[in-house]
């Protein structure tokens, strides 16, 4: 057994059953007597208290070692959980029993939905929370977790053994080295350190050690893993300054008020702990030239500004503003910090200059006037670890049974942090245990994608959830996220209470017998249009209508449809939340097949080539992000395959990027072909549309037949279907098919006449290998 200290030197040592006091503030009995865990969890913020929460819940004996047990939960930038994307992930930690979106629904101080003009599949839930009382009420809850342990301490090394040989990695974790000398040992550690490895705070020219404002950093801890091997990048990020509330000229300033109801973050809570009457409401206001001029002038006082070292995207400094956006008007809302807090925190004045300037800044901005600058707002710089050194389950490549979690693999927000802080926890149990990772896929979860970018892409600048990420948006809704995760954390994890899991159970349960019901009652549009006069359904329409498409409609919920057939449809109504998600499910239910054929389209695609000459910076028939454009431009990808892999380029972005080169292409190929062609095309609208299912012993394999000039149809059902005349042009218009029967042949060229047109039969096999467009001729 051997540590590695700070110094980067190995040290042999060997286990004694040596004592050490712990700074016992649990009062579980189940906790060991001797220093020794199942779980270690280094980090008391968003990420550690998640992991270590669910590491317990699992059943393994976890210890939480955190600097100071008074910071525990404590929110060290914005008082806010949630947001498009964000809200997303508060769901999922929820369906495998964290804590954050329990704790923030009885925290919050201002609760609404963003998003609203969108469909629910992109809602974002977010909340204002009382910083205090967050903290109080997640001090409250760790303090009670059974099998957890909490621990004051700072952690200087990693205590290494030998590795398991039926694992990857040249050394395996078994303990800690705390800055006092003592040794704790456990089966698995996980560090959610923040920003505190090797972290400097900036305000101006000034720079100093911390983590953040009043601690310390993990100065050694940082070098240790950089002696293991590990590859450490540098990211920054800040924090705005904070005004005194009285200071504020309300008066003048757009006024937001909360949602009524207010939409609770957990599935076990109907609503939250305060009433939308008494909730707090926040202010918006602008800045103005007179900020960009203070800015710009003062280039040379601010350090964070001229360092090369990357920020937020997302969430950049006022600074960075004005510099990529001259001569704009940019948003500041006014936010509250808790029922009783004399603060306001400014959203969107994020800033590193000097003190002195900050306060000039801030009363230069409309309702600002005679604001009193309380806290001045300051920067961080801290290292981070390339993402994608650790797998799936957030356990390290390099050093077995080692995890990460949070702004350690470079991604930014508390809503991140949490949600790799259960994933985390929830793997460093189940490797105690020798059973398989617990991965969620980017099929079946926000979490999966976030955690799938981080571990294939990387990244180089702090990563923030949207859901413009996820290309599978529509069917990971905040609304289902508990049937999607809470019954595998339950069966697989065993992370999930009982009484959750039950929950979950009668929900989909509920839903599955409430869509039946409704794709089982059927009238005529006229009846629908007397019992529901409201609905604008057509009367011309022949075929019965069910009642699922008319709970399409926009001005149609489960109460008035309940209300025009009462008898089988009351008791869905009984259950507000059970109503809501009938009406959700109704709504996407005839989209999302498209969404997944489109990804298929990309996975087929992979290969396509992309032009040399195209500017993505400049170019505007194609729907990309400004982020997206800049790594594009930057990367210049020769592949949509290539393109795919760029850190920051959405699967989105690449199925919009695929349909934008294949209709240049196809509009290129049209005006540069034969005659034949060219009347081929202009008649291609008279041509049936036919899709047919191959198998590879019919379809040469470097044959590319996907996706022509025509749109597709639905697919016939395996058997056998009739033929006449059929042929194809293949996407890169190179090659004419023809088939013949169920034989496939390619004629190099277009220009090469195509005599041949059979008419017969063609076996549809069911093992399904390509689709391929085939036409009926004249």
């Amino acid at each position: 057994m051997f540590y590695l200290r700070g110094c980067g030197r190995w040290v042999a040592a060997s286990f004694t059953k040596q004592q050490f006091p712990l700074v016992r503030l649990s009062s579980d009995s189940a906790a060991p007597r001797t220093p020794h865990f199942d779980v270690i969890v280094i980090g008391g913020g968003h990420a550690g208290t998640e992991a270590a929460t669910a590491a317990a819940r699992c059943g393994s004996r976890t210890l939480l070692l955190t600097h100071r047990v008074d910071t525990i939960g404590q929110m060290s930038c914005n008082p806010s959980f949630g947001g498009i994307g964000k809200g997303h992930l508060m769901r999922e930690v929820d369906a495998l029993d964290g804590l954050c979106s329990r704790i923030c629904d009885q925290s919050g101080v201002h609760y609404k939905v963003l998003n609203r003009r969108k469909g629910p599949a992109v809602w974002g839930l977010r909340a204002q929370i009382d910083r205090k009382l967050y903290k109080q009420n997640m001090q409250k809850e760790i303090l009670n977790t059974p099998l957890l342990t909490v621990q004051e301490g700072a952690v200087e090394d990693l205590i290494l053994t030998e590795p398991e040989p039926e694992h990857t990695g040249k050394c395996r974790v078994s303990g800690v080295v705390l800055v006092d000398g003592s040794t704790v040992y456990a089966e698995s550690v996980i560090l959610t350190t923040g920003t505190f490895l090797r972290g400097m705070i900036v305000i101006g020219l000034e720079m100093h050690p911390a983590g953040r404002l009043g601690d310390q950093p993990s100065i050694g801890l940082a070098q240790t893993l950089e002696k293991l091997g590990f590859v450490v990048g540098r990211l920054k990020t800040g924090t705005p300054p904070r005004i005194a509330k009285d200071s504020i000229n309300f008066s003048i300033l757009n006024k937001q008020t909360p949602d009524n109801p207010s939409v609770p973050f957990s599935f076990t809570n109907e609503t939250v702990w305060i009433k939308p009457e008494d909730q707090l409401p926040c202010y918006l206001t602008y800045t103005n030239p007179r900020v960009d001029e203070i800015v710009l002038n003062n280039l040379h006082l601010n350090s964070h500004v001229k360092e090369t070292t990357r920020g937020p995207r997302y969430c950049p400094s006022i600074e960075s503003k004005v510099l990529r956006f001259p001569n704009r008007l940019h948003q500041v809302w006014l936010e509250p910090e808790g029922m009783d807090s004399d603060l306001i925190y400014p959203q969107g004045l994020s800033m590193t200059l000097p003190t002195e300037l900050q306060e000039k800044m801030i009363t230069c901005i409309r309702g600002l006037e005679k604001a009193k600058v309380i806290q001045p707002g300051y920067g961080v710089q801290y290292d981070y670890l390339d993402p994608r050194q650790i797998t799936p389950s957030l356990e390290t490549h390099l050093v077995q049974r080692l995890f990460f979690a949070g702004q350690i693999n470079g991604t930014t927000g508390y809503e991140e942090a949490a949600a790799q802080g259960v994933i985390a926890g929830i793997n460093a149990s189940l490797r105690v245990s020798r059973k398989p990772p617990f991965v969620v896929s980017r099929t079946e979860g926000y979490i999966g994608v976030l955690i799938d970018d981080l571990t294939t892409l990387g990244t180089s600048e702090p990563y923030r959830m949207f859901t413009s990420r996820v290309e599978f948006r529509l069917s990971l809704r905040p609304d289902n996220a508990d049937i999607r995760l809470t019954l595998r954390g339950y069966k697989d994890a065993g992370c999930v209470s009982q009484q959750r899991y039950e929950r979950a159970c009668w929900m989909k349960s509920s839903l599955e017998e409430g869509i039946s019901v409704l794709k089982s009652i059927e009238f005529s549009s006229s009846k629908w249009k007397n019992l529901i006069p409201e609905v604008s359904i057509s009367t011309s329409r022949s075929l019965p209508v069910r009642a699922l498409d008319v709970l399409k409609y926009e001005e149609v919920d489960m109460d008035s449809l309940a209300k025009a057939v009462p008898e089988p449809l009351k008791k869905y109504t009984k259950c507000r939340e059970l109503a809501e998600r009938l009406k959700i499910e109704a709504t996407y239910e005839s989209v999302l097949f498209h969404q997944l054929q489109e990804i298929k389209g990309v996975q087929q695609d992979e290969a396509l080539q992309l032009p040399k000459d195209i500017d993505y910076l400049t170019i505007r028939d194609v729907s990309l992000s400004h982020e997206v454009r800049e790594k594009l431009h930057f990367s210049r990808p020769q592949t949509i395959g290539a393109a795919s892999r760029i850190p920051g380029v959405t699967p989105a972005a690449i199925i919009n990027l695929l349909r934008f080169v294949k209709t240049t292409q196809q509009r290129q190929a049209a005006m540069n072909e034969s005659p034949k062609t060219d009347q081929c095309l202009r008649n291609a609208d008279r041509l049936q549309e036919r899709q047919f299912l191959l198998s590879p012993a019919t379809l040469p394999r470097r044959t590319s037949l996907t996706d022509t000039f025509l749109t597709l149809k639905p697919t016939l059902s395996p058997g056998r279907a009739s033929l006449k005349a059929s042929w194809c042009i293949s996407t890169d218009f190179t090659s004419v098919v023809t088939l013949t029967g169920a034989k496939v042949t390619t004629i190099p060229g277009l220009r090469t006449p195509v005599s041949t047109r059979p008419t017969g039969t063609v076996p549809i096999p069911k093992n399904i290998y390509s689709i391929l467009n085939t036409y009926e001729g004249r």
